[in-house]
Parts: structure tokens; sequence; C-alpha cells
């Protein structure tokens, strides 16, 4: 299973009153850590949603470790963890400069539609897509 480490700058303004990282922020983290997988696996977000398909989150789970806070170096590790076709899971670590992981979580998708938001499978509509995740899944 391919993870992608992506690092990340602790922003200012991403911070509390104590100087720690506000928790809604990891989110957006997490955001840029699926971007980043998505484009080390050859794929364009930006392409799928030229031809009118987004991937809404269904569900985002966090647990949180230990803080981050400001000035400190921050990585986000990325993979795939469930793909079927529909649904896609990713599974995201922030780790700190000593690679001890900070927060831990999932985000669950679907690929839809953008004007209807109905579910589309990738598999038929973007087989470039299924063929990478599949391979993701099944270790190649």
């Amino acid at each position: 299973m391919k993870k992608v480490r992506t690092p990340i700058e602790v922003r200012y303004q991403e911070t509390d009153q104590m100087g720690v990282v506000y928790h809604a922020n990891y989110l957006v983290w997490f955001e840029i850590g699926r971007t980043k997988y998505i484009e080390e696996l050859g794929l364009s977000y930006a392409g799928i949603e030229e031809k009118g398909v987004v991937s809404p989150v269904l569900d985002a789970q966090l647990s949180f470790k230990q803080p981050i806070r400001y000035g400190e170096e921050a990585f986000v590790e990325t993979w795939l963890e469930q793909y079927d076709g529909i649904r896609t899971q990713y599974g995201y670590q922030i780790l700190n400069s000593s690679g001890e992981t900070a927060v831990s979580g999932t985000t669950k998708h679907a690929v839809v539609k953008k004007d209807s938001f109905r579910p589309i499978s990738l598999r038929r509509s973007f087989p470039e897509w299924h063929q990478a995740y599949m391979s993701q899944i099944e270790g190649d």
C-alpha cells in the first residue's frame, strides 16, 4: 500500500490562543494530503471536476493524540484504506517532526455528478481511477 507523506507548514493563523493548531484545521491538512496522494497516483481531481464529477465527504473521523504547535514541522501521511467502486476511504496520520502521531483519522467519500449528486461508478466513468485504486487495495 502506497503512503504519501506531505510536509505541512504550521501557520500562525491555524493556531488558537494556546499556540496549538485548532482542531478543524486538521481536516484541511487531510485534504492537502489527499490531493497530493491522488496526484502521486498520476490522477487529477481537477480533471474529473471538469467533467462534472465531485467527491464530497460523507464521513470524517479524527483522533487527537498530542498537539501540534506553531513553529513545529508537521507532515500528513495519506493512503487508501477502502474502495468499492463508488465509495473511497482515505487514512491519515499527522506526524510531528519526531515522527510521532499527533492526529490520526479517515475520510469517506462518494463520487457523484456535480449537478444532481447522484452516485456514479468510477469503474465505468473513470477506469484509470478505478484501476489505480484497485492496484492500491490489492497491493500491486
